[in-house]
């Protein structure tokens, strides 16, 4: 019974990625070299992976500070109240429970052009939904909860000795912090980091949603390649597809090799 469960296990991963993989790779190759380097040379392209770069870069930026921010309060501080921690905690997961594409819905919503705030910030020059700072916002509601349940296991399984015992020594809080928890919790926020970067690279329906998926605009490499699809151009999908599944292995291993850091 147990090899059967085995054998399962690694049907439905050879099904469900190595084969959808293995089409990519050589849907990306169709055409050899020449194809694969025009796909990704495009205007759109170009575009494309640079949007999603400077959208992963910052996402992964606010998410470590201020999701390692939200999780020391969670887990250390006292003031917050036991029922504002419990309405902060339901808040965190709320992105899991809330379809992308919701999410997205409601920043376009509370903030776009149509609406109060909207226009304010668009009077002021700073247009939020459909450009960049609304790809950005909706990427960072998706991903938020990414970084915070990494770090406060750790911050839990920790306690509080060593970080007190450094306070009655006359220890300011940020020496604390730099000096005692975080090499503690580095790894947990290594974990985060990673899993950031692969949630706001492959980010489609709140993206979607508040892009408005515009080309040479608001694209990223996700909507681009549905975008590819719809218009039958299957090269270029999968080559772009490759790109984003590299970066994924990529990530994978790096993982994989904090875990082994972490054993020794």
């Amino acid at each position: 019974m147990k090899k059967l469960w085995i054998s399962l296990t690694y049907l439905v991963f050879i099904v469900l990625l190595i084969i959808p993989l293995i089409r990519i790779f050589s849907g990306s190759w169709a055409e050899g070299w020449e194809g694969f380097v025009e796909a990704l040379t495009r205007p759109q392209s170009l575009h494309a992976l640079w949007m999603t770069t400077i959208i992963v870069v910052s996402v992964t930026l606010l998410n470590t500070i201020f999701g390692v921010m939200l999780a020391l309060y969670l887990v250390r501080a006292t003031w917050l109240g036991k029922r504002l921690k419990q309405l902060l905690n339901s808040l965190v997961d709320l992105p899991f429970a809330v379809s992308p594409v919701i999410g997205g819905l409601m920043i376009v919503l509370i903030l776009g052009p149509n609406t109060i705030m909207g226009v304010f910030f668009e009077d002021i020059g700073f247009k939020v939904v459909y450009a960049l700072p609304g790809m950005i916002l909706a990427t960072l509601f998706v991903t938020f909860p990414l970084m915070v349940r990494e770090v406060m296991p750790v911050l839990q399984e920790i306690g509080t000795q060593q970080e007190e015992a450094a306070s009655t020594l006359g220890a300011y809080s940020w020496y604390t912090f730099w000096k005692v928890t975080w090499p503690s919790i580095r790894w947990g926020v290594i974990y985060g980091v990673v899993l950031t970067v692969a949630r706001s690279m492959g980010e489609f329906g709140a993206v979607l949603v508040v892009s408005g998926n515009i080309m040479n605009k608001t694209q990223t490499a996700t909507t681009l390649v549905y975008q590819d699809v719809e218009n039958f151009n299957v090269l270029a999908a999968n080559s772009v597809a490759l790109v984003l599944a590299a970066v994924s292995v990529g990530l994978l291993l790096l993982m994989e090799w904090a875990k082994k850091r972490k054993g020794h």
